[in-house]
């Protein structure tokens, strides 16, 4: 009669050889491999001015990072209320100082974290091209019944802000005030004029360059209104490692050459 074998042999083998496995894979993630970094979504609420740039650096800082972005244009106006009322936002980045400092005072943006990012100018588009490079004033005071001007909100949208303190400033803002067409956002105004429903717009500098089927009038003196910049914060007293990550790509010299591609204006220090 023969032997019988020695029960379960190549199991208990297995078994050893997998114990052994996963003891040497613990090993090395605890002295060897690098840590994991789980991705993240860093959510940026901004003013509509800077979309096209956003719309554009977005991809980079994910490539760079791993972390993905989620973003929302409005008014800054809009924004900054929305967030006052709890909107989960992680970056705010705003058309001007105030809306920033607005929400410094309610407690939901915090200076530690508070920087700017660029800066802009003031400028008259047109839907006609004979209207290119031509004398600002000249074009506003030869406007006839049929025509009408785009603005942001004057009280609330900060480029219309900016537009009826220029229009003000060169004496034109009671001339002018019955062809104004007001819009929630600079966005908003300026479809208006590339869509060819109003001759005119006040925007940017920076909406001018990236749109085309709109023309360049030219550009308000910088002393008929308030600097225009854009600060840039983290929300909230905590911010998220993939957030700071975010504030700090948008400091970079990549980020900067793009603004300035876009038409910003670089920040002196």
């Amino acid at each position: 009669m023969s032997k019988p074998a020695k029960p379960h042999s190549t199991c208990v083998a297995g078994w050893i050889h997998r114990r052994i496995a996963m003891a040497l894979m613990m090993l090395s993630l605890l002295f060897g491999a690098p840590a994991v970094v789980l991705a993240e979504t860093v959510t940026v609420f901004a003013a509509s001015s800077l979309k096209p740039v956003l719309d554009s650096l977005a991809p980079d800082f994910e490539a760079q990072t791993g972390h993905q972005t989620q973003m929302s244009f409005a008014s800054s106006a809009l924004i900054a209320r929305q967030i006052e009322q709890g909107a989960p936002a992680d970056v705010f980045v705003s058309a001007n100082p105030q809306w920033m400092t607005y929400l410094v005072d309610k407690g939901r943006v915090h200076d530690t974290h508070r920087v700017t990012l660029a800066g802009n100018r003031l400028a008259l588009i047109s839907a006609r091209s004979e209207d290119a490079n031509q004398n600002i004033l000249d074009i506003l005071n030869t406007m006839t019944a049929g025509d009408k001007i785009a603005m942001g909100l004057v009280s609330a949208v900060p480029a219309g802000q900016y537009g009826k303190a220029a229009l003000e400033h060169l004496g034109l803002w009671d001339e002018v005030a019955p062809f104004v067409v007001q819009m929630d956002n600079v966005r908003a105004a300026l479809n208006l004029v590339a869509l060819n429903e109003v001759r005119l717009g006040i925007v940017y500098a920076s909406d001018a360059i990236s749109t085309p089927h709109v023309h360049l009038v030219g550009t308000f003196p910088a002393e008929s209104h308030p600097q225009i910049v854009y600060p840039m914060a983290a929300v909230g007293p905590a911010p998220s490692d993939a957030t700071l990550g975010f504030l700090a790509f948008m400091q970079s010299d990549m980020a900067r050459a793009r603004l300035d591609r876009f038409g910003f204006l670089p920040i002196k220090p």
